[in-house]
């Protein structure tokens, strides 16, 4: 398997479902191969909120990161994100989710910091615990700055010191927070992979001085966040602006103009299908699929782009 890479595309995938919302596994199997085939994707990422994991239960989680790993083996790494509420509770996911063939872990914060709050050493100590019992190189998944799973510049910087992280997914959200962030981790560990997540504004954070993205919004347009990317990287932002002015389209359909939602996760996999990438675009409850006004602008937009009714290969 190719070690882990960041300098590119990783995109948070979204899950398959039939009609009666089990996990379609030929689908995503077949949708997984075509993913890891496109130009700049260096490894994929299961269970992220694109992947509606808040629907899957910790059994589920695991095969789809089994039949993600298996599909692609060889070929494309794979990383899990780890949800979960407690230290022995997420030790025990990340080891299974290791036994099922991901070489890297997305941790979010538990969910209850969320509500509670936390202190730094009991982040700390939950990388510490995750990154000791799996030896897989960890990815911290950073929250918007405006909630309480939010970790200060000081604790980003601390996190970057730890053997274990290697790689940091950028959600701040808050564009001075954004790049106060960077420059505490750049300063603390310069060889930490720096990742935006930002899919309602692409351009603005790549041009911070990212290495990759790790997005939901890859799972729809690969090809054209890799060719931002590059732009970005070579210091075209005349070609970057052309390609944003593709994007955004796309984007204000699926979001909104807001931040990712359940919702938009759902008019996302409505995308796919119109676009030919997966089968049908059918979301788990409590998500909705989107009305036909919403419809109507996700074909709109990606007619804009060149890509609607475009099949996967």
């Amino acid at each position: 398997m190719p070690a882990l890479n960041f300098n590119g595309i990783i995109p948070a995938i979204a899950v398959p479902f039939n009609s009666d919302y089990s996990i379609d596994e030929g689908e995503l199997r077949r949708f997984s191969q075509w993913l890891a085939s496109q130009p700049g994707i260096v490894a994929l990422m299961t269970n992220g909120h694109t992947g509606e994991v808040f629907s899957l239960t910790p059994r589920e989680r695991i095969e789809v990161t089994r039949i993600t790993a298996k599909a692609v083996e060889g070929k494309c790494p794979v990383i899990s994100s780890i949800v979960c509420e407690g230290i022995n509770d997420a030790v025990e996911q990340a080891k299974m989710a290791k036994d099922a063939g991901a070489v890297g872990l997305d941790i979010m914060p538990p969910h209850h910091w969320l509500r509670f709050g936390f202190l730094p050493e009991h982040c700390l100590d939950y990388f510490n615990a995750i990154g000791d019992a799996t030896g897989l190189p960890l990815i911290v998944h950073i929250y918007p700055a405006w909630t309480r799973g939010s970790y200060s510049s000081a604790l980003l910087a601390q996190l970057a010191k730890l053997p274990h992280v290697a790689a940091f997914k950028m959600g701040e959200r808050e564009m001075n927070k954004y790049a106060r962030d960077i420059q505490e981790i750049r300063a603390a560990d310069s060889s930490k992979a720096l990742l935006t997540c930002h899919d309602e504004y692409l351009l603005a954070s790549m041009v911070q001085g990212i290495d990759g993205a790790l997005v939901g919004f890859a799972s729809v347009i690969p090809g054209l966040i890799y060719d931002l990317l590059k732009a970005v990287k070579a210091g075209n932002l005349t070609e970057a602006m052309r390609l944003q002015s593709l994007i955004t389209p796309l984007k204000d359909a699926v979001y909104g103009g807001g931040e990712p939602t359940g919702e938009a996760h759902g008019r996302m996999k409505a995308a796919m299908a119109l676009a030919g990438i997966l089968r049908d675009g059918t979301v788990r409850p409590p998500t909705h699929a989107p009305n036909a006004q919403q419809l109507e602008a996700i074909r709109s937009a990606l007619a804009h782009a060149g890509l609607l009714k475009r099949a996967a290969a």
